[in-house]
C-alpha cells in the first residue's frame, strides 16, 4: 500500500525536476531502498521523513501534506 508521504515525495521530486536517484543519495539511501519506500515495499519512518525532507529542501510537514495555518 502506498502512503500519502510517498506520493507527496514523488510529486515534489517531479515539481522540482529532480532525479529520484539523486534525492536518494542526498538523503543517504541507495536507489533500491528509496524506491522501496516510494512504492510501499518499505515503511517510511519519522527518521526517513526528516532525511528526505532535508534532501528535497522542504519542511517535513510538506511530506505529510499538512497545511500550515496562516494567522
Amino acid at each position: 500500500m502506498k502512503s500519502a508521504i510517498a506520493e507527496n515525495v514523488k510529486k515534489i521530486i517531479a515539481d522540482k525536476c529532480l532525479k529520484q536517484g539523486a534525492v536518494a543519495a542526498k538523503a543517504g539511501y541507495n536507489y533500491k531502498a528509496f524506491s522501496n519506500m516510494l512504492n510501499g515495499r518499505k515503511v517510511i519512518t519519522d527518521i526517513d521523513v526528516a532525511n528526505i525532507a532535508n534532501a528535497l529542501g522542504v519542511e517535513p510537514n510538506d511530506l505529510y501534506a499538512i497545511q500550515k495555518e496562516v494567522n
